[in-house]
Protein backbone atom coordinates (compact mmCIF):
# COMPACT_ATOMS: atom_id res chain seq x y z
CA UNK A 1 0.00 0.00 0.00
CA UNK A 2 1.39 3.45 -0.88
CA UNK A 3 2.09 5.66 1.86
CA UNK A 4 0.73 9.71 1.30
CA UNK A 5 3.30 12.47 1.87
CA UNK A 6 2.83 16.00 1.53
CA UNK A 7 4.09 16.44 -2.45
CA UNK A 8 1.74 13.79 -3.11
CA UNK A 9 -1.56 15.39 -1.27
CA UNK A 10 0.06 19.12 -2.50
CA UNK A 11 -0.50 17.30 -6.05
CA UNK A 12 -4.12 15.91 -5.40
CA UNK A 13 -5.12 19.16 -3.90
CA UNK A 14 -4.33 21.45 -6.79
CA UNK A 15 -5.64 19.10 -9.40
CA UNK A 16 -9.11 19.00 -7.76
CA UNK A 17 -8.58 23.05 -7.23
CA UNK A 18 -7.61 23.97 -4.39
CA UNK A 19 -4.69 26.91 -4.54
CA UNK A 20 -3.38 27.24 -1.31
CA UNK A 21 -1.93 23.87 0.79
CA UNK A 22 -0.14 24.00 3.75
CA UNK A 23 0.58 21.06 6.85
CA UNK A 24 0.38 21.41 10.49
CA UNK A 25 0.55 19.59 13.50
CA UNK A 26 -2.86 18.80 15.47
CA UNK A 27 -1.90 19.86 19.24
CA UNK A 28 -4.00 21.58 21.42
CA UNK A 29 -4.48 25.59 20.85
CA UNK A 30 -4.35 26.51 24.34
CA UNK A 31 -2.93 30.47 24.02
CA UNK A 32 -5.43 31.05 21.28
CA UNK A 33 -8.55 29.59 23.05
CA UNK A 34 -7.57 32.30 26.08
CA UNK A 35 -7.67 34.92 23.71
CA UNK A 36 -11.07 33.46 22.52
CA UNK A 37 -12.55 33.35 25.92
CA UNK A 38 -11.20 36.88 26.23
CA UNK A 39 -13.25 37.54 23.19
CA UNK A 40 -16.45 35.46 24.43
CA UNK A 41 -16.30 37.39 27.77
CA UNK A 42 -15.88 41.17 26.20
CA UNK A 43 -19.43 40.16 23.73
CA UNK A 44 -17.43 40.24 20.93
CA UNK A 45 -19.20 37.37 19.41
CA UNK A 46 -22.89 39.34 19.87
CA UNK A 47 -25.65 36.88 18.64
CA UNK A 48 -23.27 34.17 17.52
CA UNK A 49 -23.87 31.73 20.43
CA UNK A 50 -22.64 29.07 19.09
CA UNK A 51 -18.66 30.34 19.21
CA UNK A 52 -19.41 29.58 23.19
CA UNK A 53 -19.76 25.64 22.55
CA UNK A 54 -17.76 23.02 21.66
CA UNK A 55 -14.49 24.74 23.48
CA UNK A 56 -12.93 21.80 23.94
CA UNK A 57 -13.58 20.83 20.21
CA UNK A 58 -11.98 24.03 19.28
CA UNK A 59 -8.79 23.84 21.74
CA UNK A 60 -8.05 20.26 20.74
CA UNK A 61 -8.84 18.14 17.28
CA UNK A 62 -8.25 15.24 18.78
CA UNK A 63 -11.49 15.54 20.71
CA UNK A 64 -12.89 15.73 16.81
CA UNK A 65 -10.73 12.64 15.61
CA UNK A 66 -9.13 10.64 18.38
CA UNK A 67 -6.18 10.02 16.36
CA UNK A 68 -5.56 13.23 14.92
CA UNK A 69 -1.90 14.29 13.94
CA UNK A 70 -2.22 16.46 11.48
CA UNK A 71 -4.35 19.00 9.77
CA UNK A 72 -4.15 19.67 6.24
CA UNK A 73 -5.30 23.50 5.53
CA UNK A 74 -6.81 24.44 2.17
CA UNK A 75 -7.63 27.76 0.52
CA UNK A 76 -9.68 28.42 -2.41
CA UNK A 77 -9.63 31.84 -4.11
CA UNK A 78 -12.88 33.31 -5.06
CA UNK A 79 -11.62 36.82 -6.05
CA UNK A 80 -12.93 37.97 -9.40
CA UNK A 81 -12.06 40.49 -12.27
CA UNK A 82 -15.53 41.98 -11.86
CA UNK A 83 -16.30 45.39 -9.06
CA UNK A 84 -19.31 47.30 -7.46
CA UNK A 85 -20.55 50.15 -9.81
CA UNK A 86 -20.33 52.31 -6.77
CA UNK A 87 -23.79 54.10 -8.08
CA UNK A 88 -25.19 55.19 -4.80
CA UNK A 89 -28.67 53.68 -5.62
CA UNK A 90 -27.58 50.32 -5.39
CA UNK A 91 -26.88 48.12 -2.12
CA UNK A 92 -23.86 45.75 -2.04
CA UNK A 93 -23.22 42.34 -1.96
CA UNK A 94 -19.80 41.12 -0.24
CA UNK A 95 -17.76 39.89 -3.08
CA UNK A 96 -17.57 36.06 -1.44
CA UNK A 97 -21.46 36.22 -2.04
CA UNK A 98 -21.55 37.25 -5.25
CA UNK A 99 -21.78 33.82 -7.17
CA UNK A 100 -22.19 29.98 -5.74
CA UNK A 101 -22.47 29.27 -2.01
CA UNK A 102 -18.72 28.83 -1.56
CA UNK A 103 -19.90 25.65 1.09
CA UNK A 104 -21.59 23.74 -2.05
CA UNK A 105 -18.18 24.31 -3.88
CA UNK A 106 -15.76 23.05 -1.14
CA UNK A 107 -17.58 20.31 0.06
CA UNK A 108 -17.77 18.58 -3.10
CA UNK A 109 -13.60 19.20 -3.39
CA UNK A 110 -13.02 18.05 0.26
CA UNK A 111 -14.94 15.03 -0.66
CA UNK A 112 -12.78 14.15 -3.77
CA UNK A 113 -9.68 14.53 -2.18
CA UNK A 114 -10.58 12.78 0.70
CA UNK A 115 -11.66 9.73 -1.16
CA UNK A 116 -8.86 9.87 -3.48
CA UNK A 117 -6.14 10.15 -0.32
CA UNK A 118 -7.96 7.07 1.47
CA UNK A 119 -7.89 5.24 -1.78
CA UNK A 120 -4.17 5.49 -2.10
CA UNK A 121 -3.92 4.36 1.17
CA UNK A 122 -7.13 3.32 3.41
CA UNK A 123 -5.47 3.64 6.77
CA UNK A 124 -6.50 7.06 6.10
CA UNK A 125 -8.91 8.49 8.14
CA UNK A 126 -10.31 12.21 8.13
CA UNK A 127 -12.28 14.55 8.98
CA UNK A 128 -12.90 18.20 7.27
CA UNK A 129 -14.75 21.44 7.52
CA UNK A 130 -15.65 24.61 5.68
CA UNK A 131 -16.52 27.46 8.45
CA UNK A 132 -19.59 25.29 9.71
CA UNK A 133 -18.10 22.99 12.47
CA UNK A 134 -15.64 23.77 15.94
CA UNK A 135 -13.02 24.48 14.47
CA UNK A 136 -10.63 27.14 14.20
CA UNK A 137 -9.62 27.29 10.97
CA UNK A 138 -8.28 30.74 10.48
CA UNK A 139 -5.68 29.30 13.59
CA UNK A 140 -5.30 26.21 11.44
CA UNK A 141 -4.42 28.27 8.15
CA UNK A 142 -2.02 30.30 9.75
CA UNK A 143 -0.46 27.47 11.54
CA UNK A 144 -0.14 25.66 8.11
CA UNK A 145 1.78 28.41 6.70
CA UNK A 146 -1.29 29.73 4.32
CA UNK A 147 -0.46 33.31 5.54
CA UNK A 148 -0.94 35.83 8.52
CA UNK A 149 -3.63 36.85 10.22
CA UNK A 150 -4.19 40.38 9.39
CA UNK A 151 -5.25 43.13 11.51
CA UNK A 152 -8.67 42.74 10.36
CA UNK A 153 -8.62 39.07 11.10
CA UNK A 154 -8.58 37.70 7.84
CA UNK A 155 -5.78 35.61 6.32
CA UNK A 156 -3.47 37.50 4.41
CA UNK A 157 -0.97 36.07 1.87
CA UNK A 158 1.89 37.00 0.20
CA UNK A 159 1.10 35.88 -3.19
CA UNK A 160 -2.94 36.17 -3.65
CA UNK A 161 -4.09 38.47 -1.15
CA UNK A 162 -6.65 37.85 1.46
CA UNK A 163 -9.74 37.23 -0.77
CA UNK A 164 -9.91 33.03 -0.47
CA UNK A 165 -12.12 30.71 1.32
CA UNK A 166 -10.51 28.19 4.19
CA UNK A 167 -11.37 24.84 4.51
CA UNK A 168 -9.50 21.91 6.77
CA UNK A 169 -8.95 18.12 7.41
CA UNK A 170 -8.30 16.83 10.70
CA UNK A 171 -6.56 13.13 9.51
CA UNK A 172 -4.54 10.82 11.27
CA UNK A 173 -1.27 11.07 9.20
CA UNK A 174 1.97 12.31 9.80
CA UNK A 175 3.74 15.19 7.11
CA UNK A 176 6.55 17.56 7.55
CA UNK A 177 4.79 20.76 8.65
CA UNK A 178 4.72 23.75 6.86
CA UNK A 179 6.84 27.02 7.87
CA UNK A 180 4.82 30.21 9.19
CA UNK A 181 4.44 33.54 7.79
CA UNK A 182 5.70 36.26 9.51
CA UNK A 183 3.19 38.83 9.95
CA UNK A 184 3.68 41.58 7.28
CA UNK A 185 1.07 43.81 8.23
CA UNK A 186 4.28 45.99 9.70
CA UNK A 187 2.43 49.28 10.79
CA UNK A 188 -0.20 49.52 8.42
CA UNK A 189 -3.69 50.45 9.68
CA UNK A 190 -5.74 51.03 6.58
CA UNK A 191 -8.26 48.69 7.58
CA UNK A 192 -8.72 49.89 10.90
CA UNK A 193 -9.17 53.15 9.86
CA UNK A 194 -11.33 52.32 6.78
CA UNK A 195 -14.28 50.93 8.59
CA UNK A 196 -17.10 52.75 8.67
CA UNK A 197 -18.49 51.46 12.11
CA UNK A 198 -14.91 51.24 14.03
CA UNK A 199 -15.49 47.44 14.47
CA UNK A 200 -11.65 46.64 14.13
CA UNK A 201 -11.61 47.56 18.06
CA UNK A 202 -7.49 47.07 18.24
CA UNK A 203 -5.71 45.27 15.44
CA UNK A 204 -6.50 41.97 15.48
CA UNK A 205 -9.48 42.10 17.40
CA UNK A 206 -13.43 42.84 15.93
CA UNK A 207 -16.49 43.55 17.90
CA UNK A 208 -18.88 42.11 15.56
CA UNK A 209 -21.68 44.29 17.11
CA UNK A 210 -20.30 46.86 14.91
CA UNK A 211 -19.45 44.37 12.26
CA UNK A 212 -21.34 45.37 9.04
CA UNK A 213 -21.39 41.86 7.90
CA UNK A 214 -22.23 40.52 11.26
CA UNK A 215 -25.27 42.88 11.15
CA UNK A 216 -26.22 42.29 7.40
CA UNK A 217 -26.03 38.41 7.75
CA UNK A 218 -26.04 36.79 11.42
CA UNK A 219 -27.94 39.12 13.19
CA UNK A 220 -31.51 38.11 12.96
CA UNK A 221 -32.77 41.22 15.08
CA UNK A 222 -33.39 44.61 14.36
CA UNK A 223 -29.99 46.47 13.39
CA UNK A 224 -29.11 49.25 16.00
CA UNK A 225 -30.01 52.51 14.96
CA UNK A 226 -26.85 53.94 15.81
CA UNK A 227 -25.47 52.35 13.52
CA UNK A 228 -28.11 54.54 10.67
CA UNK A 229 -25.84 56.18 7.66
CA UNK A 230 -22.58 53.97 8.22
CA UNK A 231 -23.13 51.16 6.12
CA UNK A 232 -22.14 52.92 2.94
CA UNK A 233 -24.17 50.88 0.99
CA UNK A 234 -23.58 47.65 2.05
CA UNK A 235 -26.84 45.57 1.93
CA UNK A 236 -25.35 41.87 2.56
CA UNK A 237 -22.06 41.87 4.27
CA UNK A 238 -18.77 43.43 3.71
CA UNK A 239 -15.50 43.89 2.12
CA UNK A 240 -14.48 47.50 3.06
CA UNK A 241 -11.09 45.91 5.26
CA UNK A 242 -10.02 43.66 2.28
CA UNK A 243 -10.15 46.49 0.06
CA UNK A 244 -8.27 48.89 1.26
CA UNK A 245 -5.50 46.46 2.35
CA UNK A 246 -2.44 46.95 0.29
CA UNK A 247 -2.04 43.28 0.38
CA UNK A 248 -5.04 43.16 -2.06
CA UNK A 249 -4.29 46.36 -4.39
CA UNK A 250 -1.18 45.21 -5.05
CA UNK A 251 -1.02 41.15 -4.76
CA UNK A 252 -4.10 39.55 -5.45
CA UNK A 253 -5.33 37.67 -7.97
CA UNK A 254 -8.70 35.90 -9.73
CA UNK A 255 -10.01 32.74 -9.75
CA UNK A 256 -10.41 30.47 -12.21
CA UNK A 257 -14.11 28.87 -11.19
CA UNK A 258 -16.45 31.06 -13.02
CA UNK A 259 -19.08 29.34 -10.42
CA UNK A 260 -17.86 32.42 -7.97
CA UNK A 261 -18.65 35.10 -10.85
CA UNK A 262 -20.94 37.47 -10.36
CA UNK A 263 -24.87 36.66 -10.41
CA UNK A 264 -25.73 39.14 -7.57
CA UNK A 265 -23.67 41.82 -7.29
CA UNK A 266 -25.98 44.76 -6.27
CA UNK A 267 -29.39 45.38 -5.95
CA UNK A 268 -31.39 48.74 -6.38
CA UNK A 269 -34.11 48.98 -2.84
CA UNK A 270 -36.78 48.07 -5.41
CA UNK A 271 -35.60 44.98 -6.53
CA UNK A 272 -35.06 43.75 -2.59
CA UNK A 273 -39.01 45.14 -1.52
CA UNK A 274 -40.56 43.54 -4.62
CA UNK A 275 -39.16 40.23 -4.01
CA UNK A 276 -41.69 37.64 -2.42
CA UNK A 277 -40.65 34.36 -0.88
CA UNK A 278 -41.11 32.00 -3.83
CA UNK A 279 -38.81 34.52 -5.76
CA UNK A 280 -36.16 34.36 -3.37
CA UNK A 281 -36.25 30.73 -2.54
CA UNK A 282 -35.57 30.28 -6.40
CA UNK A 283 -33.48 33.26 -7.32
CA UNK A 284 -30.64 32.39 -4.39
CA UNK A 285 -31.13 28.64 -4.41
CA UNK A 286 -27.22 28.41 -4.54
CA UNK A 287 -26.20 31.62 -3.13
CA UNK A 288 -25.31 32.52 0.53
CA UNK A 289 -27.66 35.41 0.18
CA UNK A 290 -30.40 32.90 1.37
CA UNK A 291 -28.33 32.74 4.53
CA UNK A 292 -30.21 36.04 6.17
CA UNK A 293 -33.67 35.11 5.04
CA UNK A 294 -35.88 37.07 2.88
CA UNK A 295 -36.82 39.10 5.80
CA UNK A 296 -33.68 39.69 7.10
CA UNK A 297 -32.52 41.13 2.69
CA UNK A 298 -35.36 43.51 3.07
CA UNK A 299 -34.74 44.82 6.48
CA UNK A 300 -31.35 45.60 5.43
CA UNK A 301 -32.46 47.32 2.79
CA UNK A 302 -34.94 49.56 4.58
CA UNK A 303 -31.61 50.37 6.66
CA UNK A 304 -29.90 51.26 4.01
CA UNK A 305 -32.50 53.14 1.97
CA UNK A 306 -35.49 54.48 4.46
Amino acid sequence: MKKLDNELVISKAKSIGFDLIGFAKAVELSEEIEKLNIWLEKKFQAGMNYMERNIHKRKNPKEILPDAKSIISLGLIYNTPFYHSNNKEFGKISRYAWGKDYHLIIWEKLEQLENELKSIDSDFKSISYVDTGPVMDKVWAVRAGLGWMGKHTNIINRDTGSWFFISNIICNYEFEYSETIPDFCGDCTACIDACPTDAIVQPYVVDSNKCISYQTIENKNEIPLELKGKFENWLFGCDICQEVCPWNKKFSITTSLTDFYPKHKEFTYSEIIQIDEETFKNKFAESPIKRTKLSGLKRNAKFLFE
